[in-house]
């Protein structure tokens, strides 16, 4: 068995320090620095060491981040082409009979993610419904926090913690769980209607009154995805045919071949680029071959001044789990240690006497801090080994607490409330990862204690 250490408390108490001052709406990349740091110190006593893990952690991070860089890099070249063209004005204009109100546009862009995640998970889907959606949602008056806020609520909140078309998330907690899939899923769902209900409503709510207040600028023109033109012509509609075809030929290509997650992102990621060469070649000819690196220089540049800061504030969070702090700082956790958030989660567990109340808020508390890596997925099968443990103590439903810790660890973590796991997100929507996670906050923080509420009544 594990024992928690110095080096758990360190940590601990360092997350504790980082989540203080993103409630005060601090920065937090300098404390994540000296908290890998001081973990660091802790675990090898040697200060060499400890510099030199700093620097290490982000190189790990950066690595495990750069797909997602890479994607958003190729989309917003994309983007940057079609801008210049006039395209993206074009693919705006049929649906602005119909998305017309700022309310509209946030509720229809979070459904239609909320289906694409269901069927692509949210990483792929968050491209294609950027690309599609994003700018008539802006074009109807919703702020583009607005239209970050519903596509990761619906996406990586309501979307990944059911995760009912593709499986991966109920597959995992109901094999630690030793239940079936869709013991998970059923018993998850009034669960999952009050968490989504809860936390869209509530966060629908305050958007409304930010822009009513003036709190939020309501501008057409602060993401990269839409900037009006008055120069239309004909590649102008080459490029409004090309590239919503060219998505919905990737949609059909996933639904066949059943792709999703990292190979979907690829695929968006790779047609992206293939047509930002294909525009530029119509457009500028025997020039396109220096345009299309100029646009590629805008992603790139745009992808990294987006996740510069975070690669940082995701090289600590990711010492929680045992991978990553083995690779950093070598093998420094005791044996039988699952990781340092694995960890702390199984001592809440054990350590607290067990009736229904308790067991569901020990059973959030467990997905919920599992969720601080970022991942979502990392500390499900804990949250399902946890369910199995409560579940049979109290004789309760062991289904309604492996999804309670489901939801827990995904929208923490997979997610709606840590920095770099909305940066897909935040990237199209040309905002701060943090000014997100700082919108979702109390929404999904008063939904979270509600959810727990009542499975107290369903166990």
């Amino acid at each position: 068995m594990f024992q928690i250490t110095f080096v758990h408390w360190v940590y601990v108490i360092f997350v504790i320090v980082i989540l203080a001052m993103m409630l005060m709406r601090k920065e937090i990349v300098i404390p994540c620095i000296l908290g890998i740091a001081v973990i660091g110190l802790a675990a090898t006593g040697s200060l060499t060491d400890s510099i030199i893990g700093t620097f290490n952690s982000m190189v790990y991070a950066g690595k495990d981040l750069l797909n997602v860089i890479l994607l958003i890099s190729c989309i917003v070249a994309m983007s940057k082409v079609m801008e210049d063209t006039g395209a993206n004005e074009l693919m705006v204009r049929p649906f602005t009979g119909i998305v017309n109100r700022p309310g509209t546009a946030f509720w229809v862009t979070g459904l239609v993610m909320l289906i694409a995640s269901w069927l692509f998970w949210p990483s792929p889907a968050t491209a294609l419904v950027g690309i599609v959606l994003l700018p008539v949602a802006l074009k109807a008056g919703l702020p583009a926090v607005g239209a970050a806020v519903a596509m990761n609520l619906f996406g990586h909140g309501i979307g990944l913690s059911s995760d009912y078309v593709i499986q991966g998330a109920p597959t995992i907690t109901a094999q630690a769980a030793g239940i079936e899939p869709s013991d998970v899923m059923i018993s998850g769902i009034p669960l999952i209607l009050v968490m989504g209900v809860v936390t869209t409503i509530m966060a629908y709510i305050m958007l409304k009154k930010d822009m009513a207040e003036g709190n939020i600028e309501n501008s057409q023109t602060d993401t990269v995805f839409f900037k009006q033109t008055t120069h239309i012509d004909g590649i102008s509609k080459f490029g409004a045919v090309i590239v919503p075809l060219a998505f919905l030929v990737d949609v059909a290509i996933m639904l066949i071949y059943g792709l999703n997650g990292d190979t979907a992102t690829a695929l968006i990621g790779g047609t992206a680029v293939g047509v930002l060469i294909l525009i530029s070649a119509v457009k500028y000819k025997n020039k396109a071959l220096e345009k299309v690196i100029d646009y590629l220089k805008d992603g790139f540049i745009f992808a990294f001044q987006i996740f510069g800061p975070v690669i940082p504030i995701a090289a600590f969070f990711y010492l929680g789990e045992l991978s990553p702090m083995t690779a950093v700082f070598g093998n420094v956790l005791p044996v039988g240690s699952m990781g340092i958030l694995s960890d702390v989660g199984l001592a809440i567990s054990q350590s607290i006497r067990i009736n229904r109340p308790i067991a569901a808020i020990c059973e959030m508390l467990v997905g919920g801090v599992t969720g601080l890596d970022g991942s979502g997925f990392s500390g499900m099968s804990l949250a399902g080994s946890v369910a199995k443990i409560f579940g049979t103590s109290i004789q309760g439903d062991i289904g309604v607490l492996a999804a309670l810790g489901q939801i827990g660890a995904i929208w923490v973590g997979g997610g709606t409330l840590i920095p770099w796991a909305v940066i897909p997100v935040a990237a199209i929507a040309g905002i701060k990862p943090i000014d997100l996670v700082k919108r979702n906050f109390l929404p999904v923080t008063v939904g979270l204690i509600t959810t727990t509420i009542t499975a107290m009544f369903l166990i």
